[in-house]
Protein backbone atom coordinates (compact mmCIF):
# COMPACT_ATOMS: atom_id res chain seq x y z
CA UNK A 1 0.00 0.00 0.00
CA UNK A 2 1.45 3.63 -0.92
CA UNK A 3 0.22 6.45 1.24
CA UNK A 4 -1.00 9.79 -0.80
CA UNK A 5 -1.49 12.69 0.90
CA UNK A 6 -3.22 15.67 -1.13
CA UNK A 7 -1.80 17.96 -3.10
CA UNK A 8 -0.26 14.60 -4.93
CA UNK A 9 3.74 16.20 -5.95
CA UNK A 10 4.43 15.80 -9.28
CA UNK A 11 7.43 13.64 -7.50
CA UNK A 12 4.93 10.90 -6.20
CA UNK A 13 2.43 10.97 -9.49
CA UNK A 14 5.64 9.99 -11.29
CA UNK A 15 6.22 6.77 -8.88
CA UNK A 16 2.91 5.82 -9.34
CA UNK A 17 2.59 2.51 -11.28
CA UNK A 18 -0.77 0.25 -12.87
CA UNK A 19 -1.33 -1.67 -10.02
CA UNK A 20 -0.48 0.24 -7.23
CA UNK A 21 -3.06 0.00 -4.31
CA UNK A 22 -2.58 3.66 -2.41
CA UNK A 23 -4.83 5.15 0.35
CA UNK A 24 -5.44 8.82 -0.43
CA UNK A 25 -5.74 11.53 2.68
CA UNK A 26 -6.39 15.02 2.44
CA UNK A 27 -8.94 17.25 0.37
CA UNK A 28 -10.34 16.04 -2.59
CA UNK A 29 -13.27 17.62 -4.97
CA UNK A 30 -16.26 15.26 -5.86
CA UNK A 31 -17.41 15.85 -9.46
CA UNK A 32 -19.34 13.83 -12.15
CA UNK A 33 -20.53 14.64 -15.62
CA UNK A 34 -22.67 17.82 -14.34
CA UNK A 35 -20.20 19.98 -13.04
CA UNK A 36 -17.14 18.73 -14.84
CA UNK A 37 -17.30 20.60 -17.68
CA UNK A 38 -18.83 23.78 -15.91
CA UNK A 39 -15.27 23.43 -13.87
CA UNK A 40 -13.11 23.19 -17.22
CA UNK A 41 -15.08 25.90 -18.53
CA UNK A 42 -13.41 28.10 -15.54
CA UNK A 43 -10.38 26.65 -17.05
CA UNK A 44 -10.37 27.60 -20.23
CA UNK A 45 -11.82 31.05 -20.03
CA UNK A 46 -9.32 31.71 -17.10
CA UNK A 47 -11.63 32.17 -14.44
CA UNK A 48 -10.96 29.01 -12.29
CA UNK A 49 -8.39 31.13 -10.07
CA UNK A 50 -10.76 33.68 -9.11
CA UNK A 51 -13.47 30.85 -7.53
CA UNK A 52 -11.50 29.72 -4.82
CA UNK A 53 -10.71 25.79 -6.80
CA UNK A 54 -6.97 25.35 -6.81
CA UNK A 55 -6.45 22.28 -8.84
CA UNK A 56 -2.88 22.11 -8.65
CA UNK A 57 -2.10 18.36 -6.94
CA UNK A 58 -5.69 17.07 -6.71
CA UNK A 59 -7.50 14.19 -6.57
CA UNK A 60 -11.50 14.96 -8.23
CA UNK A 61 -13.58 11.78 -7.30
CA UNK A 62 -15.90 10.85 -10.05
CA UNK A 63 -19.02 10.98 -7.86
CA UNK A 64 -22.26 12.56 -6.45
CA UNK A 65 -22.34 13.73 -2.51
CA UNK A 66 -25.78 13.15 -0.72
CA UNK A 67 -27.06 12.08 2.79
CA UNK A 68 -26.82 7.94 1.90
CA UNK A 69 -23.02 8.68 1.21
CA UNK A 70 -20.36 8.50 -1.63
CA UNK A 71 -19.52 6.15 -4.04
CA UNK A 72 -17.88 6.11 -7.73
CA UNK A 73 -19.69 6.53 -10.29
CA UNK A 74 -18.67 5.08 -14.38
CA UNK A 75 -15.69 7.43 -15.64
CA UNK A 76 -16.23 6.61 -19.17
CA UNK A 77 -19.68 8.97 -19.23
CA UNK A 78 -18.72 11.43 -22.24
CA UNK A 79 -18.83 14.68 -19.85
CA UNK A 80 -16.25 12.94 -17.23
CA UNK A 81 -13.87 11.55 -19.56
CA UNK A 82 -13.42 14.38 -22.38
CA UNK A 83 -12.40 16.44 -18.68
CA UNK A 84 -9.98 14.29 -18.26
CA UNK A 85 -7.50 16.08 -20.55
CA UNK A 86 -7.75 19.82 -19.12
CA UNK A 87 -8.07 18.62 -15.68
CA UNK A 88 -4.78 17.34 -15.66
CA UNK A 89 -3.34 20.30 -17.26
CA UNK A 90 -4.74 22.66 -14.77
CA UNK A 91 -2.50 19.88 -12.14
CA UNK A 92 -5.38 17.06 -11.04
CA UNK A 93 -3.01 14.45 -10.33
CA UNK A 94 -5.21 11.97 -9.53
CA UNK A 95 -8.99 10.84 -11.09
CA UNK A 96 -10.90 8.47 -8.93
CA UNK A 97 -13.99 6.70 -10.17
CA UNK A 98 -14.62 3.22 -12.08
CA UNK A 99 -14.70 1.47 -14.99
CA UNK A 100 -12.45 1.46 -18.04
CA UNK A 101 -11.35 4.41 -19.68
CA UNK A 102 -10.15 4.90 -23.59
CA UNK A 103 -6.61 4.76 -24.94
CA UNK A 104 -6.96 8.80 -25.93
CA UNK A 105 -7.51 9.19 -21.66
CA UNK A 106 -5.13 7.19 -20.73
CA UNK A 107 -2.35 9.15 -23.23
CA UNK A 108 -3.89 12.14 -22.04
CA UNK A 109 -3.02 11.05 -18.56
CA UNK A 110 0.34 10.76 -19.44
CA UNK A 111 1.16 14.20 -20.72
CA UNK A 112 0.60 15.79 -17.81
CA UNK A 113 1.23 13.42 -15.50
CA UNK A 114 -1.90 12.27 -13.91
CA UNK A 115 -3.29 8.87 -13.20
CA UNK A 116 -6.41 7.50 -12.80
CA UNK A 117 -7.63 4.99 -9.83
CA UNK A 118 -10.17 2.57 -9.65
CA UNK A 119 -12.41 2.73 -6.14
CA UNK A 120 -14.80 -0.09 -5.31
CA UNK A 121 -18.23 0.83 -4.69
CA UNK A 122 -18.30 0.83 -0.72
CA UNK A 123 -20.34 3.72 0.13
CA UNK A 124 -20.36 2.63 3.76
CA UNK A 125 -16.49 2.01 4.13
CA UNK A 126 -16.18 5.52 2.93
CA UNK A 127 -18.29 7.35 4.35
CA UNK A 128 -16.14 5.91 7.89
CA UNK A 129 -13.20 7.47 6.14
CA UNK A 130 -14.65 10.91 5.14
CA UNK A 131 -13.84 13.84 8.05
CA UNK A 132 -15.49 16.73 6.73
CA UNK A 133 -17.42 17.50 3.70
CA UNK A 134 -17.94 21.43 2.21
CA UNK A 135 -20.04 22.83 -0.84
CA UNK A 136 -17.62 24.58 -3.21
CA UNK A 137 -19.50 25.26 -6.31
CA UNK A 138 -22.55 25.11 -8.12
CA UNK A 139 -24.86 24.58 -5.31
CA UNK A 140 -27.95 24.34 -8.00
CA UNK A 141 -26.46 20.87 -8.85
CA UNK A 142 -28.11 19.86 -5.81
CA UNK A 143 -25.53 16.48 -5.04
CA UNK A 144 -24.30 16.53 -8.36
CA UNK A 145 -22.38 20.56 -7.52
CA UNK A 146 -18.82 20.50 -6.68
CA UNK A 147 -17.85 19.59 -3.07
CA UNK A 148 -14.37 19.27 -1.46
CA UNK A 149 -14.36 16.17 1.44
CA UNK A 150 -11.57 16.10 4.02
CA UNK A 151 -10.28 12.31 3.82
CA UNK A 152 -8.38 9.66 5.59
CA UNK A 153 -7.13 6.11 3.92
CA UNK A 154 -9.64 6.32 1.28
CA UNK A 155 -8.93 2.91 -0.49
CA UNK A 156 -8.47 2.98 -4.55
CA UNK A 157 -5.83 1.28 -7.23
CA UNK A 158 -4.14 2.83 -9.92
CA UNK A 159 -5.95 1.98 -12.91
CA UNK A 160 -3.53 3.62 -15.64
CA UNK A 161 -0.88 5.04 -15.45
CA UNK A 162 2.42 6.30 -17.74
CA UNK A 163 0.95 5.08 -20.62
CA UNK A 164 -0.67 1.86 -19.26
CA UNK A 165 -3.71 0.90 -17.96
CA UNK A 166 -5.50 -2.45 -16.72
CA UNK A 167 -7.94 -2.19 -19.28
Amino acid sequence: MKALTTPISEEAALSLQMGDMVLISGKIYCGRDAVLPKICAMIEDNTISHSGIDLSGSVIFHTAVSAAGVGPTSSNKLEIESSFPTLSKAGVKLHLGKGAIGADTVKSLEAFNSVYAVIPPVTALLGKNTRTQRLVAFPELGMEALYELDVVDFPAIIAAAHNKSIY
